[in-house]
């Protein structure tokens, strides 16, 4: 689509997303680090960004930093254990970024609010990123790390038998296909009580969303999306795999309890509204949220946005009320 027939969004954004906007043009300002391009210094520029929207929120009990083996490297992990907690059930987080950026530091007050909502530990997975990680392996290291945490469930005091998956964008990806992969190469997942997807990439190639919607406040044109594509896939054909395209995969058997959260202005809004379409008519236990007024990402900034700290806290309830 020509860039001049797409929606003019900033007029129709909230206040308070636009007020984050502005306040993003403020901290680059301040900040002027300029990219060469590589993917470190992406990377850098990002976790730099992000830094202002991390500061304060919830406090914990106490974290740990914990490296789980994988083949012959490991996973750095974070465990977030909330002040009370009530619950010894836990949350994966899976973070966002495209598969190219973001770690556990840019993701850490989101996780704390899922701690503290929640009342459950939240352990965030550090899980390798492409273009030098490629499909499936950020699947096979979350499954490593389910396992881990399964496996020393006293030591880390978790209930083996109810955890979540709980995603942002290329996490609530992750999420989705980490299910899928344990359902349909280990049958028993019953263990997982529910998946909590925040605004993910479930498999359309193409939609009215994405050709309406995404430019540079977002960093979400057609083509940025076919790049994070091409990044995170081994070859082409990869993109008609089960474990990306999810509406290539079964979604009628064995699905845990899904809370599908989607941004009224996202180039991804008709992926979660055709998963919950689908999850709903097979009678999927599932609810689905939109958010008015808001971009893609707006999770990261609860420091300014009460609809941010809404959705984490939705997101959490969800899963509480699926444990008990």
């Amino acid at each position: 689509m020509n860039n001049i027939n797409k929606i003019s969004l900033l007029e129709k954004l909230s206040h308070e997303m636009q007020q984050v906007i502005k306040q993003q043009e403020i901290n680059t300002t301040i900040d002027n680090q300029r990219s060469d391009g590589s993917y470190a210094a992406m990377r850098t520029q990002y976790q730099k960004e992000r830094e202002y929207w991390n500061q304060g929120g919830p406090v914990m009990d106490h974290t740990l930093a914990v490296d789980v083996p994988f083949e012959n490297t490991t996973i750095s992990t974070k465990v977030y254990y909330p002040k009370h907690k009530e619950y010894a059930s836990c949350l994966f987080y899976i973070h966002g970024g495209g598969f190219i950026v973001g770690n556990l530091d840019t993701h850490d007050r989101i996780m704390r609010i899922m701690a503290e909502e929640s009342q459950c530990t939240v352990i965030g997975i550090n899980y390798s990123l492409s273009p030098e990680a490629k499909f499936p392996q950020a699947i096979l290291e979350c499954i490593a790390a389910t396992d881990y945490f399964r496996q020393h469930a006293d030591q880390f005091k978790i209930d083996t038998s109810s955890i979540g998956y709980v995603g942002d964008s290329a996490g609530a990806h992750i999420a989705m296909a980490t299910f899928l992969w344990l359902r349909d190469h280990r049958q028993d997942t019953s263990f997982i009580k529910a998946l909590v997807l925040y605004y993910g990439l479930y498999g359309l190639k193409d939609s009215r969303s994405i050709r309406l919607y995404g430019n540079a406040l977002d960093g979400l044109t057609e083509e940025d999306l076919q790049l994070y594509q091409e990044m995170y896939l081994q070859q082409p054909q990869d993109n008609q795999s089960p474990y990306y395209c999810f509406f290539n995969n079964d979604l009628t058997q064995q699905m845990p309890a899904c809370f599908i959260a989607s941004s009224e202005f996202d180039p991804l809004l008709d992926d979660s509204e055709t998963l919950y379409a689908i999850l709903k008519d097979k009678n999927v236990d599932c609810e689905y949220k939109m958010y008015p007024g808001v971009l893609h990402g707006f999770l990261h900034y609860s420091k300014m946005m009460a609809s941010s700290k809404r959705a984490i806290t939705d997101g959490a309830h969800y899963f509480r009320a699926h444990i008990k």
